[in-house]
């Protein structure tokens, strides 16, 4: 399924907050800028770069977040893939989709 492609996968803990945080491999250290939404955003190496792993792998860590942030189109297309994102709730930057989630812990 997702098996040949990597991402990298960095899990950040703050207080009670478990935050997930994956990229598509080849984007760590870009810098994305969208100048027609007037937005950038940086794949900070120091946030995203942890091991690097299948998207198959990284999709099993997710059940521990609290807080996932997700950039790159193999990341995304795997959780929209799986259900866990509505496609219309992806937000491109540059054409470069992104995404978070927040579990606030409501049954």
């Amino acid at each position: 399924m997702n098996s040949d492609k990597l991402v990298y996968v960095k899990k950040h803990v703050s207080g009670s907050d478990v935050i997930i945080a994956i990229c598509d491999y080849e984007l760590i250290g870009m810098k994305i800028v969208d100048n027609e939404k007037n937005i950038s955003i940086y794949v900070d190496p120091f946030f995203y770069q942890g091991d690097l792993l299948t998207i198959d792998e990284a999709l099993k860590l997710l059940s521990q977040a609290t807080i996932v942030n997700l950039i790159g189109k193999n990341i995304v297309e795997a959780v929209v893939k799986l259900g866990l994102v509505l496609k219309e709730t992806v937000v491109e930057i540059a054409g470069i989709p992104h995404v978070q989630l927040v579990n606030m812990g409501v049954d």
